[in-house]
């Protein structure tokens, strides 16, 4: 399956949402005007899926500047090899997560799935450390418990977060995989997350986007 979704959001960084393999994936490219992107969790696990990202990303005439992936679930970096190799740009993600991107083809056997490997990563994303590409930056939040290296991506100026599978459109990540923790991913989201000015908009990892202060007032796992 691949849908594709097109925000501009009329400030700095536009956002292209892509919606790929058999698991809806949510992945990303933000950029700025100066063309510089950064490819966040690309789910693409076919050529067809392939061919639309590089279609894209050439017909924008678009430099990816780094890969970042918002967690290590095979679902969410199907596509982190043939990314590496076709920009040779930077792979981040948060070290927690490095168990994760080792075994990969062991994870995703369990599910059924095929992921041959993935390329381990250039560096580390760290809470309160800021990601920057063209003149964006994006900040890291480090909200573990879906997985133990879980990120999400704010720009305050924009108003926008990137949050994988931490949080979703009444619901939030699951946490009986390896390395999951209930409660600390419900202090996560009520520390970091629920803290962000309530416009903000919530770009999770599958399904809706929807804001901070929607999930405040009526996601029924933070009451």
């Amino acid at each position: 399956m691949q849908r594709q979704y097109f925000y501009n959001l009329k400030a700095m960084i536009t956002i292209k949402n892509f919606v790929f393999n058999e698991l809806e994936v949510n992945g990303f490219v933000l950029y700025d005007e100066t063309r510089e992107c950064i490819i966040v969790d690309p789910g693409c696990n076919t050529e067809e899926q392939c061919n639309i990202l590089k279609n894209f990303i050439t017909g924008q005439l678009l430099k990816p500047v780094f890969l970042v992936n918002t967690h290590g679930h095979f679902d969410h970096i199907f596509g982190n090899d043939w990314v590496k190799s076709t920009y040779q740009c930077p792979l981040l993600i948060h070290e927690d997560d490095m168990p994760l991107l080792k075994h990969v083809d062991k994870y995703a056997g369990i599910f059924g799935f095929r992921v041959d490997r993935s390329p381990m990563p250039d560096g580390f994303l760290n809470q309160g450390e800021a990601l920057c590409f063209g003149n964006s930056k994006m900040e890291i939040l480090h909200v573990p418990g879906h997985s133990p290296g879980s990120i999400a991506l704010y720009s305050n100026s924009d108003k926008f977060l990137i949050c994988g599978d931490v949080l979703f459109k009444g619901s939030i990540g699951r946490t009986d995989l390896l390395g999951g923790n209930y409660s600390l991913l419900i202090r996560g989201i009520r520390e970091k997350l629920m803290t962000l000015p309530k416009d903000t908009a919530v770009w999770p990892g599958h399904g809706p986007n929807t804001t901070i202060g929607h999930e405040y007032d009526t996601n029924p796992f933070l009451k």
